[in-house]
């Protein structure tokens, strides 16, 4: 049996991570600037974390949700506590995709409704609602275009409220950060206006956190930027930091029942380690003020180079624009100079590193990125 082909692959295999550095099977050692989609939260093969892993596994690693895992409560205490939604409930499953998916049948299920307004050039995700509302129809099949979405254009409250007043509208959903689009944040006040205007018609309002949560903007969600409490929020990738988990945050307004959702391994004993190890580190090791601090120093530094049209993002979420002929700096700094970085549309390079990273690896990237940027 061979393997569906469907990625497009690097030649490199990694075999050994630590902190932000990866090595290769060759022995090669590289930046990690990516940290594989934003999933790396506090670093490769952090010691807490670790640990947290090895030793659950040896007492017991799976059981159904048809019994009590104390494990689960735990974390949703401290995801709670740290996230600044103590009164919210959290529902576990394994995927930003799955989060999303569950999202929208619970505003759904509390409307009434089933259409759905979500953005131009947003992701969110590859299962079927999911993919339904990510502004990509080369990979939507045929079988996905049966849900009713209407994509309107970030920022545009005016398309939104006039899809609204039609009253047919379950949700809004919208990401902290658009990241495959190129890094775009929406407005403040766009936010704001949008909360307003959901409550009004009786829409849920949707922040899909999945890349932009778990403190990568210097705060624990970008939203939080704007000051609004969405009625759901929907988080993944730097939850676990590589251990699959995704998480569901919802309002006391929404009221559960007995087998409305569901999961199998959605907040099993491993995953549940792995994010309550995730969150203790964080804390610990002030990684959501190490991310403003370091994005400081390297929004600063990167501003002064000639051959970047535009630098967009919060935090550790970053979306570099180079200038046209300067289009392949990412290949230039992975083949040479052995950095990854992340890809966007329009050639946009994407500044995804662990939450973790020091002021020696900002600097290592700058020197490198510099050599590319020259004329």
């Amino acid at each position: 049996m061979n393997l569906f082909d469907v990625y497009t692959l690097w030649d490199i295999e990694p075999v050994r991570a630590k902190g932000c550095r990866v090595w290769d099977r060759d022995g090669v050692e590289y930046l990690d600037f990516y940290g594989g989609h934003a999933v790396i939260s506090i670093g490769h093969s952090h010691p807490v974390y670790v640990k947290a892993i090895q030793e659950q596994v040896e007492k017991i690693g799976f059981y159904s949700n048809s019994v009590v895992n104390s494990l689960q409560a735990e974390l949703a205490e401290k995801l709670g506590e740290q996230s600044g939604y103590p009164d919210y409930s959290l529902f576990l499953c394994n995927s930003g995709a799955e989060a999303n998916e569950n999202a929208l049948k619970l505003a759904s299920f509390h409307t009434g409704k089933k259409r759905i307004i979500a953005f131009r050039e947003s992701f969110h995700g590859r299962t079927s609602g999911a993919v339904s509302i990510t502004d990509n129809a080369s990979i939507q099949s045929p079988f996905n275009t049966g849900h009713e979405v209407t994509f309107v254009s970030l920022n545009d409250l005016d398309a939104i409220v006039c899809e609204l007043e039609k009253d047919d509208v379950a949700a809004v959903i919208a990401e902290g950060i658009q990241g495959v689009a190129g890094i775009f944040v929406p407005e403040n006040n766009f936010l704001q206006q949008l909360e307003k205007a959901c409550k009004k018609y009786n829409a849920v309002l949707i922040l899909d956190e999945i890349q932009s949560g778990y403190g990568r903007t210097g705060k624990f969600f970008a939203h939080q930027y704007a000051g609004i409490q969405p009625d759901i929020i929907t988080v993944a990738k730097g939850m676990g930091n590589g251990f699959p988990i995704g998480g569901v945050l919802i309002s006391p307004e929404f009221k559960a029942k007995k087998g409305m959702l569901g999961t199998t391994f959605g907040g099993n004993y491993l995953a549940c380690v792995a994010a309550i190890a995730v969150l203790k580190v964080m804390k610990d090791e002030s990684l959501v003020e190490n991310a403003s601090e370091a994005s400081n120093y390297l929004q600063n530094e990167l501003s002064k180079c000639n051959g970047i049209k535009e630098i967009r993002g919060r935090g550790l979420m970053l979306g570099i624009e180079p200038e046209p002929e300067f289009s392949d700096i990412r290949n230039r700094l992975l083949f040479k100079s052995h950095i990854f970085t992340g890809g966007a549309k329009n050639n946009v390079m994407r500044l995804l590193p662990p939450l973790s990273v020091s002021k020696e690896d900002i600097a290592l990237f700058l020197e490198e990125t510099k050599k590319y940027l020259e004329v």
